[in-house]
């Protein structure tokens, strides 16, 4: 049985971009035939709504499912009429939260806070950020992807959770409306160069030292030519496996063309276009104050010291430099080796293409040692440190990126990783347009160009 990485240093040459953040260099010259390849899709021009200011930056949230409830507050009261208040409703005046997001989407387009575009168009997206010292560019395009069964159309790549796919099915039958895109990759060569012809962006909104910007495509010639790039190409879903199989579940219940579509970014899958970062596990109650005991049987750990902020800040690269996990507890920081001897087995029945991610390895030989321990999700290791720091978590668990390699990999072979196993960044934000089913203007008409 071939157990893939888990365990084993990753080297790094000198000069390549930094391990804790995957880029998609290590596939964008492979573009054969996948030996599993999706249904041919298409993304459709929509009549966007969207506000009509320019600056963006006090309306916009990030994705619901990366706010907590500090943010959440934060993002209300920054403007009354935040996206968060769409896509995290509160209950309100005797009705369920989702019938008051409805409410108030529907008050916000009455009173001009909200305004549908004139014409159906494909809005270009942009975010210009900073990848520790370097700067990068994600561009991609804004549509309405036709959805299907999860790997009809576009590949998955990683397991969803009931109560998430529940809960967003709640919100998009009672707003009727996709209040945030899904992130799509596609294998489309050039996809950026089409979309990116140098248009002015009539929105943008600064997110940290991020900036997005936002411009509609309305010219036929060019829509059809970025449609026909698109639909000959595959595609595999990056972020928003919840919204997307939520979306697909609504569109079998009824007969409506719109809702057999869902708001989607798609972006190709080339080097310099993505950033994918690990999430880590926060551990709560009595098993995971006794973790390094309950491990000990499958993992040798390696002291590294105290829990202070200067060795938190360096653990994601020591993880990396030696093919490890980690730990945070009260006791400290550690590294988490793998027992090949030990782990090995319990991925037996596990498909290869997973076998080198460390979600994999939390699953099959952390999580039955931790009984009934709450399990939190971060992204930051950082963050993740000071949480256990000030006793709002016992300990954590930290695991290393997946690779976009990994991601590509999995959905072509019709493999899923287990949720929560990547965390692309930045993510685009909730706000700079919404599509309703309602009033939505598909235009499918004329269908892309010919290749």
């Amino acid at each position: 049985m071939r157990f893939g990485t888990i365990g084993l240093p990753r080297t790094v040459a000198r000069g390549s971009p930094n391990p804790r953040r995957r880029t998609a260099e290590t596939v964008c010259d492979n573009r054969t035939s996948p030996t599993k390849r999706a249904e041919v899709s298409d993304l459709i021009p929509f009549r966007g709504l969207r506000y009509p200011a320019s600056d963006l930056s006090a309306c916009t949230a990030p994705p619901y499912d990366v706010i907590d409830d500090d943010e959440r507050r934060v993002l209300e009261e920054r403007d009354p009429h935040n996206a968060v208040r769409l896509i995290l409703p509160r209950d309100d005046d005797g009705c369920d939260r989702y019938e008051a997001a409805a409410r108030l989407l529907r008050d916000w387009c009455a009173r001009g806070v909200l305004r549908r575009d004139s014409q159906p168009a494909l809005y270009g997206y942009r975010i210009l950020f900073h990848d520790d010292t370097s700067p990068r560019v994600t561009t991609g395009v804004i549509g309405g992807l036709p959805v299907a069964a999860p790997g009809e159309a576009v590949l998955p790549h990683e397991r969803t959770l009931a109560r998430a796919r529940n809960d967003r099915l709640a919100l998009l039958r009672a707003t009727r409306a996709n209040l945030d895109p899904i992130w799509v990759l596609s294998l489309a060569s050039g996809l950026t160069e089409l979309v990116d012809a140098g248009e002015t962006p009539v929105a943008t909104a600064r997110d940290g030292d991020a900036l997005h910007e936002l411009w509609p495509i309305t010219d036929a010639a060019r829509i059809a030519t970025i449609r026909g790039a698109i639909t000959g190409a595959s595609m595999v879903l990056a972020d928003g496996h919840h919204r997307y199989e939520t979306a697909a579940a609504y569109a079998r219940d009824r007969d409506d063309p719109a809702a057999a579509l869902i708001m989607a970014l798609v972006v190709e899958l080339t080097g310099t276009q993505l950033c994918v970062r690990a999430i880590h596990r926060l551990l709560s109650g009595e098993p995971a104050r006794s973790l390094r005991e309950r491990l000990s049987s499958r993992f040798t750990l390696t002291e590294l010291g105290p829990n202070v902020p200067e060795l938190a800040a360096t653990v994601e690269a020591r993880m990396d430099d030696a093919g490890a996990l980690g730990i945070v507890d009260r006791d400290g920081i550690g590294l988490l080796h793998p027992r090949l001897e030990a782990i090995a087995p319990l991925l037996r029945d596990e498909p290869d293409a997973v076998h080198g991610v460390d979600a994999a390895c939390f699953d099959a030989a952390i999580r039955p040692l931790i009984g009934d321990a709450v399990i939190d999700y971060r992204n930051d290791a950082a963050t993740v440190a000071a949480l256990v720091e000030k006793g709002a978590a016992d300990a954590a668990v930290l695991l290393r990126p997946v690779s976009v390699d990994q991601i590509r990999s999995a959905a072509l072979a019709g493999v899923r990783m287990p949720e929560k196993s990547t965390f692309f960044a930045p993510k685009p934000r909730t706000g700079m347009v919404f599509r309703t089913l309602d009033e939505s203007g598909d235009d499918r008409s004329g269908g892309p160009a010919a290749n």
